[in-house]
């Protein structure tokens, strides 16, 4: 069966797998770190309420068996200490069977977590994550040469984020096709990093190139990954290279960082060690790889046809198990940046001159003094859905009241996920959210004041609410 392993990928397996699992990692961290606030029995959506409604078959999750603040604490530090192993090279010292477990387990339990999310986890890197990561179950240790199926699995994932990318922006925003959609992006993206400042004030002439190169990247490289070894290696690190850009340009958790390692994957490792022969797989293996990639093949039917509709979907998972998905980004790249900023005060009474202090978030603009910080891989979820909460009401519905609520409560574990509390000793009497319009300053308005940001005052997103408040919720802007 030599058709069946490619021993000259042995080092990409390697390097994509402990790529995976520090990936892995960040995610369980992130869910054992956040989740009391967010999902938790106490949360702004929890998970006992969500797994009432909906059934085992739509959310497959251990947490439709048993739920406790706990045992999710549990599984996610579990999660945690077994990538943790993983990356430290662990599975390559079991047996076969055994370090194809601990990839099940792993994907088994991050599915749980992302199908009891709600809102939270609704993003296109998660699907991800499960996809690649029930992919890897597949790849074997160093016990047998990696398998040429899931290897060439892989390149089918990699094509699908990366031409998926393309094709919705080639058909969405008008701005892609001009090549003007990167003089708003580095400004209005969701978390700007440090960097982005910097990139929103490039040349107009760089920025059309960055979205030209970028059609290049996401709709022609991806052909070439089929293509044979030099040519796919070379279309692999060409994506390596634009996925750097991306991680240097912002902030999206660990989107980049896994199509980095999917690229990786389809590097030829044996340009750089030579031959390293492999123990050939056992039959019952080849026979477990060969079903599964039949199934896979099968299960492509719908995103490549949702990949040659007119009305593409983007970040989509069309079984609750998010095994083949759909995948893109940005199909539309707004113009201007709204930001909801939350304050409180202790004042019982309220008048013109009351005394209100801003609760500051560890990634979303606030304090316009504040360079933004890089956190990507590591997800911080409600900044994210800050961001789009400014877009319109209608994405905080769900879960804003509950974050007023809790605020008012100096609720410990929500104040966790915010920078700074202003209200230390005791809480606040009343919590507001106003809407402001935030763009990046010119070089000489940051000579001049040292400001990252100026903003302007819009409107009340949320007007003043107190815990007696019988219907907290964001009003229609």
């Amino acid at each position: 069966m030599e058709w069946f392993t490619a021993p000259d990928y042995w080092l990409s397996r390697l390097v994509f797998q402990r790529a995976l699992a520090v990936i892995y990692l960040v995610g369980f961290l992130s869910a054992a770190l956040q989740f009391r606030a967010l999902i938790g029995s106490r949360g702004m959506l929890p998970v006992p309420g969500y797994v009432r409604h909906v059934p085992m078959r739509r959310a497959p999750s251990i947490f439709q068996l048993h739920y406790s603040d706990r045992f999710f604490a549990c599984c996610a530090w579990a999660g945690a200490v077994l990538s943790a192993a993983l990356v430290g090279g662990a599975a390559d010292r079991l047996p076969l069977w055994t370090a194809m477990l601990w990839w099940a387990v792993l994907w088994a339990l991050y599915l749980s977590i992302v199908n009891v999310g709600q809102t939270w986890y609704a993003f296109g890197w998660e699907s991800l994550l499960l996809e690649a990561g029930f992919l890897a179950i597949f790849l074997g240790n160093e016990r047998t040469a990696p398998p040429v199926l899931v290897l060439w699995l892989l390149r089918w994932l990699l094509f699908r984020v990366e031409f998926g990318a393309g094709l919705i922006k080639i058909r969405g925003d008008e701005c892609w096709r001009r090549l003007t959609c990167l003089y708003f992006h580095h400004e209005t993206q969701p978390m700007p990093g440090p960097l982005s400042w910097f990139f929103h004030h490039l040349p107009g002439p760089l920025h059309r190139a960055e979205a030209a190169a970028n059609h290049v990247t996401q709709l022609v490289v991806p052909v070439l990954l089929f293509a044979p070894r030099p040519v796919a290696s070379a279309a692999a690190g060409a994506i390596v290279l634009t996925q750097l850009w991306l991680v240097l340009s912002g902030n999206f958790s660990w989107l980049n960082w896994l199509t980095i390692a999917l690229a990786l994957s389809a590097i030829d490792g044996s340009l750089v060690t030579g031959p390293h022969p492999l123990p050939a797989p056992p039959l019952w293996y080849a026979v477990v790889v060969i079903a599964v990639t039949v199934m896979v093949l099968v299960l492509s039917y719908h995103p490549v046809r949702n990949l040659l509709s007119r009305r593409q979907a983007m970040n989509r998972s069309f079984d609750p198990l998010h095994l083949v998905n759909t995948y893109g980004a940005f199909g539309t790249v707004g113009r201007v940046r709204f930001e909801v900023v939350v304050e409180g005060t202790d004042e019982p009474v309220l008048r013109p001159g009351t005394v209100w202090r801003e609760y500051a978030f560890h990634g979303k603009p606030g304090d316009i003094r504040r360079l933004p910080r890089q956190f990507a891989p590591y997800h911080l979820r409600l900044d994210w859905l800050m961001w789009f909460a400014a877009l319109s009401p209608a994405y905080a519905r769900p879960w804003f009241g509950a974050f007023v609520e809790r605020l008012l409560d100096n609720d410990r574990d929500t104040l966790r996920l915010l920078r700074s509390n202003p209200f230390p000793d005791a809480p606040p009497v009343f919590v507001r959210a106003r809407l402001y319009h935030y763009e990046f300053t010119s070089w000489r308005q940051l000579r001049a004041t040292g400001a990252w940001w100026q903003r302007r005052y819009l409107r009340d997103f949320l007007p003043p609410s107190r815990l007696s408040t019988t219907d907290i919720s964001a009003e229609r802007v």
